[in-house]
């Protein structure tokens, strides 16, 4: 039998990146993103947000404080992860989140001329861009 678990998500993201490091030396974060659904329902234009917490570990996790804030638009590429705990009172938890494995930014950044209207991926995050030679006619 297979599975499949891949989930792509585009939205606005609600908080500034924190990146926390745990004992393992590991940096992880969680950012929220809103993703807004515009429909019309009996002649009548709707908007329903949708809040999506979304777990990155690592070097993204760094690029996304680096580069990242509040109100900007993102897209991500992950997996869902279904946790359960036990909290302080004793009581199950559980939370369905996305384990993020890919984003790219949306749009450009404000105050930085050198990523205006550019989009930059996660996996170039390390690589600086070649210069583009002239093309020769």
């Amino acid at each position: 039998m297979s599975y499949f678990n891949k989930v792509m998500l585009m939205g606005n993201v609600t908080r500034d990146v924190v990146v926390k490091t745990l004992p393992s030396g590991q940096k992880v974060t969680e950012i929220g993103l809103a993703i807004n659904r515009n429909y019309t329902q009996d002649g009548v234009k709707k908007e329903d947000t949708t809040f999506v917490d979304i777990t990155f570990w690592g070097r993204q996790a760094e690029v996304l404080e680096q580069y990242l804030q509040k109100g900007r638009q993102l897209f991500v590429e992950g997996r869902l992860k279904f946790d359960q705990w036990t909290d302080n009172d004793g009581a199950k938890r559980s939370k369905l989140r996305v384990h993020g494995e890919n984003f790219q930014f949306i749009g450009s950044r404000e105050g930085n001329a050198s990523m205006e209207g550019q989009s930059k991926s996660s996996s170039y995050a390390d690589t600086p861009k070649p210069a583009k030679t002239p093309s020769k006619a």
